[in-house]
């Protein structure tokens, strides 16, 4: 509407202006007439002279103003003002239309039509006025565009079921399919939900310099009225069986703010965990605790499910897989005591019936005597803590109790500084009276790793009694969450036993979380589980000499494992996510069959450091039982990197380990697993994307439309001076809107004069 009464007023669609060039056209005889309305501004001036001295200064004001603005319309209308603008030869140009043929074009989210019905109804088929009025100006050669994009005959030959929108390379193959053509642009039909991960940056530069106009068409809403998603699922990819998870949920809506919905996983099939969720207000979004255990071992497929709920616009964003390897191994930690104390024993004995954590222990009962348990081989730990970087990087996690820092050798402190930083394994610090600044632990490199601040020891071994509380952060990690939930864990370590520490802490380091915290008989905070990420691995204290007042206080039922659950939480935790020899890693657990997959591989020796000069080699099993071996290349440009590449083809679970060996010795194997299948990301926040389309068309001189003023594009083109052209010059001195104003101006002197009396 607005679009037709500028034309009406000003002759020409607002495009025209924007694109055009002023003019006059100046000659002789209009400057004859402008002297001639000068004369008439001046005589004008005069007019009003005779007007008697008591009428008041505002009248003359007006009058004048009023006479004069009429003058300098019809001086501006004697200047014959026009439009200079460079009009594309009609069939002299080609136009590329790249359509969206995606599978999020079949959203119906406008009046209850899909987006693909403005490119069924305007782009295709005999009544198409769009594709006629384009065909009129120009040679029209087809795009469509998903996953990959293909030059077609019409848009007609259009499926909207391509899994992916990727407009960059879209953009790419219409620019190098037109070179060399006297091209007026592009067009583009698209809701914008591009679905890569690629910039768009460079394609846009490319097409500004080329001057290449891109004229985008957004279809489609930019915000659904009712819709549920699960947004986003963040899972480890791999965990050890029998592993209690706390994931994050993202959930998001509109159209359902405070109502309760159910939130289920689901395990393959089978149902592990339900829980209700009040949904966030509108356009917001809130993250949820979901907590489930994983108990089968294998490649594993977790859906993550909210029930469509009444009038849903789109339904397929409500719920999210999440592929998760889980081991069924035993973790190695090597856990070193310096001297005999129940903390030891009810360790071992919290751990004992998990298959999947082995815990070799060396209790030291004497200067140079040990005391080994759940050793692999009758030589292992027999000279005592491990002397060579070798010995103790076969381990996955360290655990330190009661044991002073003297004991080790210099390289032996740096050993196990480096087993957190290079070697990325998992160190943990028991309390004691040899442990921390009591232990002269500070000023070594253990005391750099450790996520606490070591200050001066306390020379009396001063204990007391007081009560373990988690933090904020605390109250939600998967080790402090004692019970289903916060509340109910809140509880929990209320009523647990209180315990004592002899190593005062009282600060962490400016990178370090704290989770568990008390307050001594001293009113003072004292520290009791905190954590830092340092190096490739992780470090843990625990200054505590008697968390095992959990399990023996008489107030606590014979019944409650809390202690048990808490150690074995801690010690799998200790062990999560430490790298092996041979690592292996993909840039997506997901792809789409026929989708290259890039394999990143690092390989280290006994001692962690970088190899280049392995032989590595990925065998990939399909999911028909199909091997193939994939050669993996060092990188050079980063010592210990390799990298490879292949296409899987068919739909399943990939299984891929990669072997490295060097010298003819085996250094390691690694495995993952790939899950190929059509993506569903065309579903996820799948709005129609203005800003980005608006970003393309500006970035590259062209315009933004929307179905509602679509009709304008072809004008638009013609117009924006690209391709073969010819000059038009455009009057404008005729335009109605001169004319509406020169008849106001006059019938306004008019009708002050008459009511002021000066007529």
């Amino acid at each position: 509407m607005a679009d037709k009464v500028f034309r009406f007023l000003f002759k020409y669609p607002p495009l025209m202006f924007q694109q055009g060039d002023f003019a006059w056209g100046l000659s002789r005889p209009v400057l004859v007439a402008v002297a001639v309305a000068a004369a008439l501004a001046i005589l004008a001036l005069l007019t009003y002279r005779g007007v008697s001295a008591s009428d008041r200064a505002r009248d003359r004001i007006v009058l004048v103003g009023l006479r004069l603005a009429a003058l300098a319309v019809l001086l501006f209308c004697l200047f014959r003002p026009a439009l200079i603008l460079k009009a594309a030869v009609p069939q002299q140009n080609f136009l590329g239309v790249l359509v969206d043929d995606s599978r999020s074009m079949s959203i119906a989210d406008l009046d209850g039509q899909t987006r693909s019905a403005f490119i069924q109804q305007q782009l295709t088929g005999p009544n198409a006025r769009l594709l006629a009025a384009l065909s009129q100006r120009f040679v029209i050669r087809f795009f469509r565009f998903s996953s990959s994009s293909d030059r077609v005959a019409s848009a007609a030959d259009l499926t909207f079921g391509g899994t992916s929108t990727r407009l960059a390379p879209a953009l790419d193959r219409a620019r190098d399919e037109l070179s060399g053509l006297p091209l007026a642009g592009l067009v583009m039909v698209s809701d914008g939900a591009d679905t890569s991960d690629a910039a768009i940056d460079e394609t846009l530069a490319s097409l500004k310099a080329r001057s290449i106009p891109v004229f985008t068409v957004g279809v489609g809403q930019e915000r659904f009225a009712h819709d549920v998603q699960v947004t986003r699922v963040e899972t480890p990819r791999t965990v050890l069986k029998g592993t209690a998870l706390v994931v994050d949920v993202v959930l998001s809506q509109t159209g359902y703010g405070g109502q309760t919905v159910p939130l289920t996983v689901e395990d393959d099939g089978r149902i592990v965990s339900t829980q209700q969720v009040t949904l966030p207000p509108d356009g917001e979004s809130a993250t949820v605790k979901v907590r489930f255990t994983a108990n089968e071992a294998g490649a594993r497929t977790f859906r993550f499910t909210v029930p469509t709920q009444p009038g849903e616009q789109v339904t397929q964003n409500n719920a999210r897989d999440a592929l998760i390897q889980i081991n069924d191994r035993a973790e190695k930690v090597l856990y070193y005591e310096g001297e005999p104390r129940p903390e030891y024993k009810f360790v071992r004995k919290g751990v004992k019936g998990d298959t999947n954590l082995q815990v070799v222990s060396m209790d030291r009962t004497a200067e140079n005597k040990y005391y080994r348990q759940d050793v692999t081989n009758p030589d292992e730990l027999l000279g005592g803590f491990p002397k060579t970087r070798e010995e103790l990087f076969a381990y996955r996690g360290l655990i330190l109790g009661s044991v002073e820092a003297a004991s080790f050798t210099p390289e032996q402190l740096r050993m196990i500084a480096d087993f957190v930083n290079k070697r990325g394994g998992g160190l943990l610090m028991l309390g004691g009276r040899r442990s921390f600044a009591e232990g002269g632990w500070a000023g070594t490199p253990v005391g750099d790793v450790l996520p606490v601040v070591l200050e001066n020891a306390n020379a009396k071994y001063f204990s007391e009694l007081f009560q373990a509380h988690p933090t904020r952060a605390g109250a939600t990690f998967p080790i402090t969450q004692v019970a289903g939930d916060e509340k109910a864990s809140s509880a929990k370590w209320n009523q647990m036993a209180p315990i004592s520490s002899v190593n005062p802490i009282r600060a962490a380091k400016p990178g370090a979380t704290v989770l568990l915290t008390g307050v001594d008989g001293r009113k003072q905070d004292q520290i009791v589980l905190a954590y830092q990420r340092y190096g490739r691995g992780k470090a843990i204290a625990l200054p505590v000499q008697d968390t095992w007042l959990w399990q023996m206080d008489p107030k606590t039922p014979i019944t409650d494992t809390t202690h048990a659950m808490f150690w074995r939480r801690l010690i799998r935790w200790l062990v999560d996510g430490v790298p092996e020899q041979v690592n292996v890693s993909t840039t997506a657990d997901r792809v789409e069959p026929g989708e290259a997959v890039t394999l990143s591989a690092e390989v280290l020796d006994a001692a962690y450091a970088e190899v280049n000069d392995s032989r590595v080699v990925a065998r990939v099993t399909s999911p028909s039982g199909k091997i193939s071996e994939v050669p993996v290349e060092w990188t050079v440009t980063k010592d210990g990197a390799y990298r490879a590449t292949f296409t899987p083809e068919e739909a399943g679970i990939y299984d891929v380990k990669v072997t490295a060996a060097r010298d003819q010795k085996d250094l390691g194997t690694a495995g993952l697993h790939l899950r190929v299948s059509a993506g569903d990301a065309e579903y996820f926040d799948a709005g129609m994307r203005a800003p980005l389309l608006t970003r393309i068309a500006e970035d590259t001189g062209g315009r933004f439309f929307t179905p509602a003023n679509a009709a304008s594009l072809p004008e638009a083109i013609s117009y924006s001076g690209r391709g073969v052209t010819v000059v038009e010059e455009r009057e404008l001195w005729d335009m109605p809107a001169l004319f509406l104003a020169l008849v106001g101006l006059i019938a306004a002197e008019w009708s002050y004069r008459r009511m002021r009396g000066l007529a």
